[in-house]
């Protein structure tokens, strides 16, 4: 599991602006393995359906998986035709590589990809990225188990498919319907913070990103598709539900261990740019009220059975104090993880001192209530000096809230975004295809709207220099 320092936080999400020039707003890749039969059918298909319908300048790159037969010189010879079409080779095989390699590379502020049988109806393409362009969502994907969904598949496919979900809820926790539809889209600044993240080349490769977003705080976002199972498939189900188990295994393992930097993709307050300028917001506060309350009681449940064992052989006072000594690091250890989020071990010791003074505090305050207690009663009867500590504890752990909140884990600003480069458009020589490797930009990317003349017109429109169409 790659565990690489994020690039950054993550920007505000904002509404895409349109203007009158710059990069494609959308980038479809198709990644293919051996698809000269079906490539040309869907590139066309998938070229008139976006010229038909979608208002920005858009490109379509298909992405060879070291296709053996004559995939590349079809891909090819789409590209040269058609102006918004790009072929890219890669020579060695994985859907996940593909993607990494073209979405790294593109300078579109929304990337999407879609399986090369469109068994996807394309009508759902335009609310997929509708939220990802508006600035509302991160990521989107299509849903073939959302109730609205059609679909058409046998039962086979239907009972993995379910059951890899079902799996997925109960490992993983995660809350998406449905991680295998080849139909999914992310904003540009999102992916460049995500993928670094992602270690999976394969098939696994977009469900490990969506669990990934979704632990980071990612707002995704479902579109109820309508899906015709192809019956030609060339997917292995057994390897590949093996190799999906294997990721879940990997996935889960990491984030148990806390070795991903998840807490590190934190967005500013709101996504209103003028609540960048904010300071002192709170972060998370009903969230971690929750998540406290819950180690919280069950602290206090540990603390007392300790108490009541540790009082059968000694004093009052030393039990509540060994008793508090266990319970303090357990809670500590407990609210850094679960309460305010922070993983890996770094802080941990120190994390681990701050609580012990916490701690100190709420011996205390405990063994105050206690001796004055001894003091009013000479032998208290044991149900009166727990429900004399309960009362202590709860006082304690309104003080314990607030400085493990201040002091031991309190909220680090976001960073702000490294300035980087423009996009810089057509990319290099050769193929035109951009540097891979070149520094990403958080720059607002601006889009091209269309002007189009109609499709009956002969002549050419009537705003030829706002046309995208003339652009690309």
């Amino acid at each position: 599991m790659r565990t690489d320092s994020s690039p950054g936080s993550l920007p505000a999400r904002e509404h895409l602006p349109a203007a009158a020039a710059g990069p494609p707003v959308l980038d479809v890749v198709i990644p293919v393995y051996n698809e000269e039969k079906d490539l040309r059918r869907c590139v066309l298909r998938l070229h008139e359906h976006l010229t038909r319908t979608f208002p920005y300048a858009f490109r379509v790159t298909v992405a060879d998986n070291a296709s053996v037969d004559a995939t590349p010189h079809v891909a090819a010879r789409l590209a040269a035709e058609l102006p918004e079409v790009r072929s890219v080779r890669l020579e060695q095989k994985g859907r996940g590589r593909a993607l990494r390699t073209v979405w790294s590379a593109s300078d579109a502020p929304v990337l999407a990809y879609m399986d090369v049988d469109l068994s996807t109806d394309l009508n759902a393409l335009l609310p997929l990225v509708a939220p990802l362009i508006s600035g509302h969502s991160d990521l989107a994907i299509g849903s073939r188990l959302a109730r609205s969904s059609r679909v058409v598949r046998g039962a086979k496919r239907e009972f993995i498919s379910r059951t890899y979900n079902l799996i997925l809820r109960g490992s993983l926790q995660a809350r998406f319907s449905d991680a295998q539809c080849g139909f999914k889209a992310i904003r540009r600044d999102v992916a460049q913070v995500l993928l670094p993240l992602v270690e999976d080349t394969g098939w696994f490769f977009d469900t490990e990103m969506l669990v990934l977003a979704e632990r980071a705080g990612c707002r995704i976002h479902e579109v109820p598709v309508d899906w015709v199972d192809d019956p030609d498939s060339t997917v292995h189900i057994v390897k590949t539900a093996t190799e999906d188990l294997k990721g879940v295994w990997r996935v889960g393992k990491a984030l148990a261990t806390g070795s991903l930097p998840l807490d590190r993709l934190a967005r500013p307050f709101g996504d209103d740019p003028r609540d960048r300028d904010l300071t002192d917001v709170p972060q998370g506060l009903a969230r971690q009220l929750v998540g406290f309350c819950v180690v919280g009681a069950l602290s206090t449940l540990f603390y007392l059975l300790l108490y009541s064992g540790f009082r059968l052989f000694t004093g009052s006072q030393v039990a509540n104090a060994l008793a508090l000594l266990v319970s303090a690091v357990a809670n500590t250890a407990a609210n850094r993880r679960l309460t305010f989020g922070v993983r890996g071990r770094g802080g941990a010791v120190r994390h681990q001192a701050q609580g012990l003074v916490v701690f100190g505090i709420g011996l205390a305050l405990t063994s105050g209530s206690l001796a004055a207690l001894n003091a009013a009663s000479a032998d208290p009867d044991h149900s009166t000096e727990l429900a004399v500590l309960i009362a202590a504890n709860l006082a304690a752990t309104v003080l314990r809230f607030l400085l493990f909140r201040a002091w031991v884990f309190p909220d680090a600003p976001p960073a702000a975004p490294a300035p980087g480069p423009g996009p810089t458009g057509a990319g290099s020589a050769g193929g035109g295809f951009p540097d891979p490797y070149r520094a990403w930009s958080d720059a607002t990317v601006r889009l091209q709207p269309v002007r189009s003349a109609g499709p009956d017109a002969t002549g050419p429109a009537t705003e030829p220099a706002t046309d995208p169409r003339s652009a690309r």
